[in-house]
């Protein structure tokens, strides 16, 4: 046994400190990390339940998202929505069609004036359409479309959109104040391929978090085809 008048050592308390700080960041992080898939994976789920829902209910105006065009031509992913916009307005769920979109640098032709282009050649009267011809990204358009439908007095519209793109849009859109719901397309590049439906629910998870977060944009390039 030691002596006990004899001193003892000093604990290292500097060196304790220090080791339960490390302990503690590592907790930390795990734990931020862990959090942040179980939020990441959440909203996943969200953005695929939501691309399910095909709503049909009558509203003021049927607002078809805009995509990329070429000289006036839709590209195939606009295509399939305006094809779904036009079978919603047949069947009579609005008495309206709104296009929305503007142009890129160098473009000659709006989104928004293309949509209504090929819409009047598939037979849907020229006045039944209204070309919102603003909107660079998803929140831009959504925004444009908003003040359009106040002006005019509407204030429900069915989404038309990628399936992916669903939640975003009407998350948009209801924070925008209109009374919003979707029915998206279930042809085009965005639902072709496994490989095109998981591009676009990782895009939209994405996008959509970082809005959230942000209330900025976030349209991410879409590669599953055009």
């Amino acid at each position: 046994m030691g002596d006990p008048a004899r001193p003892q050592p000093a604990r290292p308390v500097r060196s304790g400190f220090v080791a339960g700080v490390g302990r503690w960041t590592r907790r930390l992080i795990v734990g931020t990390i862990l959090v942040g898939l179980a939020v990441g994976l959440g909203t996943a789920v969200r953005v695929w339940q939501v691309a399910r829902i095909d709503d049909r209910t009558s509203a003021d105006a049927i607002v078809v998202l805009g995509a990329a065009q070429y000289s006036g031509t839709p590209s195939s992913v606009f295509e399939a929505r305006l094809e779904q916009a036009r079978k919603l307005y047949e069947e009579g769920v609005a008495p309206r069609i709104v296009t929305v979109g503007g142009k890129q640098e160098g473009d000659l032709f709006t989104e928004a004036a293309s949509g209504k282009a090929y819409l009047t050649d598939q037979g849907v009267p020229a006045d039944a359409i209204v070309p919102v011809e603003e909107g660079s990204d998803t929140l831009r358009s959504i925004e444009s479309v908003a003040d359009t439908m106040e002006g005019a007095g509407w204030h429900s519209a069915v989404l038309v959109s990628d399936p992916w793109h669903s939640l975003r849009t009407r998350t948009m859109a209801r924070d925008a104040g209109l009374d919003a719901w979707t029915s998206p397309t279930r042809q085009g590049p965005a639902v072709f391929t496994r490989e095109s439906q998981f591009h676009g629910i990782t895009r939209e998870t994405g996008a959509l978090l970082w809005y959230q977060l942000t209330h900025f944009s976030a349209d991410f390039p879409y590669t599953a085809g055009q």
